[in-house]
C-alpha cells in the first residue's frame, strides 16, 4: 500500500463530502424559494485492483441528484395569476431569447405589456383561444405556443352574433291579425327589447314584436329604434308554430322555423336561436342572453383547472383569451438545472411531452396557489453534521499519511 494513496483517498473523500456539503448549502438557502426541487450528493466507490498480499487504496466518487418529481407543499395565495401543478407536469415558459424551459415556479404577474412573467423573468406560454379557437396542441414540441398576455382583449369591441333565447308565447292572448299583418310596432301581442353590439361597440337596442295571428300561431319581427324592420336572410321566416298536443306539450312544431336572422346596424349578422321558445299556459316571458362586447379595460384574470385564462372586463364580460399548456419529460429527475429555477431537457430525460392540464397523465393547474419548495430543512441540517464529521474523518486520514511519510523521510537522517 502506497502512503501517497492513502492521501489520495484523503483528499478524494474531502472532496466528497464538499460536495455534498454544497448541495446542502444550496438547499438551505432556497429553503423558502418557489418550486425549488432539492439537490442531494450521492457516493459511489472506485476501488483498485489489489493483489492477494497488499491493498491499493482508492477513492470515492459523488454524483448529484435532483428530486424534481417529489412535490412541495401547497401554499395558498390572494392572487390568481399565482398558479401551482397538482400532480405531473411543468409550466412551460420562455425567456427574452425566445428560448423555451420547463419550471414548477408559478408566482407569475402581468409585466407592462401584460405577459405573464415569474419572479425570475420567464414568460409564461399557452395557446390562443380567443374568439373559440381551439389549442392547436403539438405533442411532441414548443409549436403553437404563445406568450400569455392578460391585455389583449382589452378595450377591444366584439360585434354580437349570436342570441340564445328562452321565451314563453301566452296562448290566451286574442289574434291581433292574420299572417299577412305582420308584427311590429303597430301590431303586436308583446314586445320586448335586447341589447346588442355592432362593430366597434355601440350598444344597439333590438326591439322585438310578437304578433297572435292564429291559433297555435304567431308571427316575430325584429325592428331598430328608428322602427325599421330587420329580419332578412335565408332563415327570415317569421311565422312560427306550436304543436299542443300531448307529445308535444306547446313546444315549437318540427315544421316551425327555429330561428331568425337580422342584421345588427353597423355590426354583423346576428343569429337568434329561438328553438327554446314555447307556448304554454304562463305570461309573457323572454329571456335573452347575447354575445359580444363593448370595449373596455381588463379588471381581473381568472384562471381554472384547465389552465383556461379568462379576462373579465370592467363591464363584466368575460372573455377566454389563452389557455395554458403544461409539458413533461420520461425521466423528469434527470432534467437539466438551469439559472432562474427552470429546467431544459436532455438525452437521459427524454424529449418533451406537451399538453393541456387534465390530460394524458398531466396534472391539473391550482390558482391562487405555489408550491413550496420540497426540502426538509431538519433533513438538511442533519446532512451537514453527516458531512462536517465526514470531512473532518478524511483529513485525518490525509494527515495520517502525511505524519507516515515524515516518519519515512526520517529514516534517512
Amino acid at each position: 500500500m502506497s502512503l501517497y494513496g492513502v492521501m489520495r483517498t484523503g483528499v478524494s473523500g474531502m472532496n466528497a463530502q464538499s460536495n455534498k456539503l454544497s448541495t446542502v448549502s444550496d438547499n438551505i438557502a432556497n429553503v423558502n424559494t418557489v418550486g425549488y426541487k432539492r439537490a442531494s450528493t450521492e457516493f459511489s466507490s472506485l476501488i483498485l485492483k489489489s493483489g492477494s498480499g497488499n491493498y491499493d487504496s482508492g477513492a470515492v466518487e459523488t454524483t448529484v441528484r435532483y428530486a424534481i418529481t417529489d412535490p412541495g407543499n401547497l401554499q395558498f395565495t390572494t392572487s390568481t395569476t399565482d398558479l401551482a401543478v397538482q400532480g405531473n407536469g411543468f409550466f412551460v415558459v420562455q425567456d427574452t431569447n425566445g428560448n423555451n424551459f420547463l419550471t414548477r415556479a408559478g408566482s407569475f404577474v402581468p409585466d407592462s405589456s401584460g405577459n405573464l412573467v415569474n419572479t425570475a423573468g420567464f414568460q409564461l406560454m399557452g395557446y390562443n383561444i380567443q374568439n373559440g379557437a381551439t389549442p392547436n396542441v403539438s405533442a411532441n414540441g414548443f409549436g403553437g405556443l404563445q406568450v400569455v398576455n392578460v391585455n389583449q382583449m382589452a378595450l377591444q369591441a366584439s360585434p354580437s352574433t349570436t342570441a340564445t333565447v328562452a321565451a314563453n308565447l301566452d296562448p290566451s292572448a286574442a289574434v291581433v291579425g292574420t299572417p299577412a299583418a305582420a308584427a311590429g310596432p303597430t301590431n303586436y301581442t308583446s314586445k320586448t327589447s335586447m341589447v346588442t353590439y355592432d362593430n366597434i361597440g355601440n350598444a344597439v337596442t333590438l326591439d322585438v314584436y310578437a304578433a297572435k295571428t292564429g291559433a297555435n300561431t304567431w308571427d316575430v319581427e325584429v325592428y331598430d329604434p328608428s322602427g325599421a324592420a330587420l329580419t332578412s336572410g335565408p332563415s327570415a321566416a317569421t311565422t312560427f308554430t306550436f304543436d299542443v298536443s300531448a307529445a308535444g306539450k306547446g313546444a315549437l312544431a318540427a315544421a316551425s322555423p327555429t330561428s331568425l336572422s337580422v342584421a345588427v346596424p353597423g355590426g354583423s349578422t346576428l343569429n337568434i336561436d329561438l328553438s327554446a321558445m314555447t307556448q304554454v299556459a304562463s305570461s309573457f316571458d323572454f329571456k335573452a342572453t347575447v354575445d359580444g362586447n363593448a370595449p373596455s379595460a381588463v379588471d381581473k384574470v381568472n384562471i381554472d383547472d384547465k389552465g383556461v385564462v379568462t379576462a373579465v372586463l370592467k363591464n363584466g364580460t368575460e372573455l377566454p383569451s389563452f389557455q395554458i399548456a403544461l409539458a413533461t419529460v420520461p425521466s423528469p429527475d434527470h432534467l437539466t438545472p438551469e439559472v432562474g429555477n427552470v429546467y431544459s431537457p436532455n438525452l437521459d430525460s427524454g424529449n418533451v411531452q406537451v399538453g393541456l392540464a387534465g390530460q394524458g397523465g398531466l396534472g391539473t393547474i391550482q390558482s391562487g396557489a405555489l408550491e413550496d419548495s420540497n426540502v426538509d430543512l431538519a433533513d438538511e441540517l442533519t446532512s451537514m453534521i453527516e458531512a462536517q464529521r465526514g470531512f473532518t474523518a478524511n483529513s485525518k486520514s490525509f494527515q495520517t499519511g502525511a505524519d507516515l511519510l515524515d516518519v519515512v523521510v526520517n529514516l534517512k537522517r
